[in-house]
């Protein structure tokens, strides 16, 4: 199954991908968020590329996990993409994802005009790979005997 994980801002929504096995995410590409709410091109050829089986959408929570405005805002836009793609929605934790990726990018020699729209995507995978790490740490029902 592969996952394709949308950091969405106001502006640009970071885009990343899960592998098949759904052991490894990848920074996949940055599209204006207005495109990806519009369905446009864009937004469709990454579906179409990526052909993915479900969404990951990132909510923004205050730091002692409760959603705040931001977080509604992004969840609903996060649910009028996935009914628009006809793709499930599920949501991740996306708490300092942001602050995380352009430490990262800033390490790696990155200005910040240059960390300009790289940051989304990155975060985007951090998210997408903490799900990922978290779902495959749990126990499978065959692990279980359940």
């Amino acid at each position: 199954m592969r996952v394709l994980a949308l950091d969405i801002g106001k502006v640009r929504t970071g885009i990343a991908v899960s592998d098949p096995k759904e052991c490894v995410a990848s920074p996949a590409c940055v599209l204006p968020t207005e495109d990806v709410l519009a369905g446009a091109a864009s937004w469709k050829r990454v579906l179409e590329d990526w052909e993915p089986d479900v969404l990951l959408a990132g909510l923004p929570l205050s730091l002692d996990g409760k959603p705040g405005s931001q977080a509604r805002r992004i969840r609903a836009a996060a649910e009028d993409i996935a009914a628009s793609s006809s793709l499930p929605i599920e949501f991740a934790d996306e708490r300092l994802s942001s602050a995380e990726a352009k430490r990262s990018l800033h390490e790696s020699g990155l200005s910040e005009r240059e960390m300009r729209g790289k940051v989304d995507m990155i975060a985007a995978c951090l998210f997408l790979q903490a799900w990922l790490d978290e779902k495959n740490a749990q126990p499978t029902d065959k692990e279980t005997g359940a």
